[in-house]
């Protein structure tokens, strides 16, 4: 509490006085100014009986009980300790005896594709028919909570919205870190140009590590315009600008790395390459 300039102070407070020790402020005894009557004596009762002497001062005085400490409550919650994140390794190799189930494996995939290849409904189905916990992390989303001050690239590329580019790709690569670090996998997605390795590919193995596994997912170009038609807001294209990114996204061909063309595949049956996918990245990953 806060007083006036040059008003006195509050009197500071005493154990037995003021509201908080429980007490009335006055006494209670007849005759007192201000204060009630008290009540009459019961008949028959001769008061609190009375209070022993104090030992001497030469005795020594008796030690206080100690008490065992009480036991925290069952049910009751503490912090609860996390690994940290550290760079993701490579996933280990399965015994020659059997194939890779990349459905019970922890895992880190990053999904690439230009707009309109399905990368956001085949990863969030991917990620809700997973035997093990799984996170559905999207650039995009992560891109988007920035709210005043948001660079949106289709107003023009400048260091502004590649600033931001950068900073949700951090955003997303330290997330997946803590996820994998703490025993969920993970799959990302982004829109990654091979003609730009320094922002894309490798800009994800920085922030993750070496086991994340990318797979590339390039439809028809008529499929991706088809499915950008069906957008609404910032995350429609226009044609010449799909038809950019399609063209730029061909170069993945030769790479090395897994194409899905999944132009004739619904997102249960993408889903279901992807796994066919990832079990042979695991065997033997791309070098990348």
């Amino acid at each position: 509490m806060q007083h006036a300039v040059g008003a006195p102070l509050p009197p500071p407070h005493q154990p037995g006085h003021g509201p908080g020790a429980g007490w009335p402020p006055a006494a209670q005894h007849p005759g007192h100014p201000g204060g009630h009557p008290g009540p009459a004596p019961v008949p028959g009762f001769a008061g609190p009986p009375p209070v022993p002497p104090a030992p001497p001062s030469h005795l020594p005085h008796p030690a206080p009980p100690q008490h065992a400490p009480v036991p925290p409550a069952p049910d009751t919650t503490g912090h609860v300790q996390l690994p940290p994140g550290g760079p993701v390794g490579m996933p280990s190799a399965p015994p020659a005896t059997g194939a890779p189930d990349p459905t019970a494996t922890t895992l880190a995939v990053l999904l690439i594709g230009p707009a309109g290849a399905g990368k956001t409904s085949v990863a969030k189905y991917w990620a809700d028919h997973r035997r093990v916990p799984t996170a559905h992390i999207s650039l995009d989303d992560v891109r988007e909570w920035v709210r005043s001050g948001f660079a949106d690239p289709q107003s023009g590329w400048n260091d502004h919205s590649e600033a931001q580019y950068r900073l949700a790709r951090r955003t997303c690569g330290f997330a997946a870190r803590n996820f994998l670090a703490n025993g969920i996998s993970c799959i990302l997605d982004d829109a990654v140009f091979p003609d730009r390795p320094v922002v894309g590919l490798g800009g994800w193995k920085r922030h993750v590590g070496p086991g994340l596994l990318p797979v590339v997912l390039l439809p028809g170009l008529e499929i991706v315009l088809e499915r950008n038609a069906e957008r609404s807001g910032n995350r429609r294209l226009t044609d010449e600008e799909v038809a950019r990114i399609h063209g730029r996204m061909a170069g993945w061909y030769g790479s090395g790395l897994p194409i899905i063309d999944n132009s004739q595949l619904d997102v249960p049956a993408t889903a279901r390459v992807l796994d066919d996918v990832l079990a042979r990245s695991i065997a033997s990953p791309p070098q990348w």
